[in-house]
């Protein structure tokens, strides 16, 4: 038989439970809020919307992959990107041409004065990366290094990429700092709003000539940081905590922190949401993996206090 002490101490944990989650129970109407002026923002976000929590920091973009760009570092060929004097510029322009890498100009079949020499032909030559005012009319035996390259589709794939925005999800937890404290041993509930800028599926194609490629961008995986060295992996946003629900008082029933925290402290929990791009076009396929990381949640978890007589 219980103790005394023991069923009240059951009993109590029972009532502290239900208490807590309900105290943190759902974010408000307004899901969220902007953040201060001096935020730092994600590249091509102008607001950072976090969710009501003391905000903290919002998201930055993450690591594992990138929007864009890339492309080749020097022969020219493709649609992407070459590199002239430690700058940037486009491997393959409409105006003047076909970059090579080799001499720094861009290189464009074009009509001569008088009939070139027998096997040659004209070209228009663009030097200095394609500044203009220096151009000239040759005649070649042999197209320039990278002359006529096909498009490269996972350029295009990136391309299609950039024209996107994979937003971090914002949270949202139960219990909730700024509501009430939590207490050690007690389930938490985490989720996201369930958007498609946080989650997916996006798509977006690019054209280059002749070859189209298409993307779809969606996130497979959201991996969740307690703040004590604990990480919770979940397959989508999860479940928002509601006091009348079916499971009120209870685990979440798929993206929860169970076991809760095993001791009384404030814990900054953050997320990050991996996005898997998929892509196919101009005969290939492939992936892309990109990362977005979220703001911060404080949750403040107390020690529960058994009081017998």
């Amino acid at each position: 038989m219980l103790s005394r002490a023991a069923t009240t101490r059951r009993v109590l944990a029972g009532i502290g439970l239900t208490l807590l989650l309900v105290a943190g129970a759902a974010p408000p109407a307004t899901a969220a809020l902007r953040a201060d002026p001096g935020a730092g923002c994600p590249p091509d976000q102008p607001d950072c919307s976090v969710w009501d929590d003391e905000p903290g920091n919002p998201g930055d973009p993450g690591g594992g992959g990138d929007d864009g760009g890339g492309g080749d570092d020097g022969g020219g060929g493709g649609s992407g990107v070459c590199q002239w004097n430690g700058r940037t510029i486009p491997c393959y322009d409409e105006d003047l041409g076909w970059f090579n890498s080799g001499d720094g100009c861009y290189y464009k079949l074009t009509e001569g004065p008088e009939p070139p020499p027998e096997g040659e032909q004209w070209y228009l030559q663009t030097c200095n990366g394609g500044d203009l005012g220096a151009q000239d009319m040759v005649t070649l035996a042999d197209p320039p290094a990278g002359f006529g390259a096909p498009p490269n589709p996972e350029e295009l794939a990136r391309r299609a990429l950039a024209s996107i925005k994979l937003l971090p999800a914002p949270l949202g937890v139960a219990p909730r700092k700024r509501v009430g404290p939590g207490l050690v041993g007690l389930p938490v509930w985490m989720w996201s709003e369930k958007k498609s800028a946080y989650f997916g599926p996006i798509q977006a194609r690019a054209t280059d000539r002749d070859v189209t490629v298409e993307i779809t961008a969606k996130v497979t995986e959201i991996v969740w940081d307690m703040g004590n060295g604990d990480k919770v992996s979940c397959p989508d946003e999860g479940t928002e905590y509601k006091p009348t629900g079916d499971r009120a008082g209870s685990t979440s029933p798929d993206c929860g922190y169970d076991k809760g925290y095993q001791k009384a402290d404030t814990y900054r929990v953050t997320a990050t949401t991996h996005w898997t791009v998929t892509w196919r076009g101009g005969g290939q396929s492939g992936e892309i993996l990109v990362t977005r990381n979220s703001g911060t949640v404080p949750i403040q978890i107390n020690e529960l206090q058994v009081v017998t007589r």
